[in-house]
């Protein structure tokens, strides 16, 4: 079982990857992808793509047959994959390909960790090289032993916190959190939006008084320009649903590897701007 030490912990490589990027003066940049779309050899490139275009942390999707959280392009990708064969354990090797170079945070649904059993799946991350965990649909009221199994293995178990999230509920979810917090910044599922809501830095600073860990947006981010505008006021930038599409629209890996690439190098010159 591969826990590591103190200083190797998936909770301490997240906190080197954000205060790496502080010191650049800059958020964190953490693109997103659908493992196992569309296909396994693909979604491993994609990955390792990432990795080679200086992403900071990779968010690593599990398909899902019930994806609420998602858009329709990641709905789309989660059907695509699971067609394809994708399951849990393939979505892992692509995490250890990668996992040793740049922290992954891996998104999944609260029935995949419980049908895995609680403690193999934490086992199973680890081994795999999973920095973080984050399960969009278990709340904080039933946390405990997932968060326990895996805070057991170094992994921290990432909150989320949205516009409609009460300030009491905030100030609880921000002050336990591990890792970094999950802020949506808009209602509603992820997606690719023209603007992203004023509200954002009243919610960023809320959570910011709270916590004692960075605070990384996701949900909506889709041109460099907008990753930038975040970034001036949040610890790290999510992207998803642009970088899915490409994929999407790619006619073979190559291409799909090139467009994430020349996405994610002009949105990190933006970030460091």
């Amino acid at each position: 079982m591969a826990e590591g030490t103190a200083t190797d912990t998936g909770v301490a490589r997240v906190e080197a990857a954000f205060a790496a990027a502080r010191d650049e003066g800059r958020a964190a940049l953490m693109p997103y992808l659908m493992g196992g779309f569309p296909d396994q050899d693909t979604a491993t490139a994609v990955a390792t793509a990432y990795a080679d275009a200086g992403a900071d942390l990779i968010e690593l999707g599990v398909p899902f047959s019930d994806p609420l959280a998602d858009g329709p392009v990641i709905h789309a990708a989660d059907t695509a994959a699971l067609a394809a064969g994708a399951t849990l354990e393939s979505v892992l090797e692509t995490c250890a390909v990668v996992g040793d170079r740049v922290p992954v945070a891996l998104m999944c649904y609260a029935n995949m960790v419980l049908a895995a059993g609680v403690a193999e799946f934490s086992a199973k991350a680890a081994d795999a090289r999973v920095a973080a965990v984050i399960v969009p649909d278990l709340p904080l009221e039933e946390q405990g032993e997932i968060g326990q199994a895996l805070t057991s293995h170094g992994l921290a178990l990432v909150p989320l916190v949205a516009p409609t999230t009460p300030p009491e509920r905030l100030a609880t979810i921000a002050a336990g959190a591990k890792g970094f917090v999950y802020v949506v910044s808009t209602r509603g599922v992820t997606g690719e939006r023209q603007g992203l809501p004023p509200e954002l830095a009243e919610l960023l600073a809320a959570i910011k008084e709270e916590a004692s860990v960075p605070a990384a947006v996701g949900f909506g981010i889709s041109t460099p320009e907008q990753a930038a505008a975040v970034g001036a006021i949040a610890d790290g930038v999510i992207i998803g649903s642009r970088l899915v599409r490409e994929v999407a629209d790619a006619s073979d890996r190559d291409a799909a590897v090139t467009g994430v690439r020349e996405f994610l190098n002009a949105t990190r010159e933006a970030l460091a701007r």
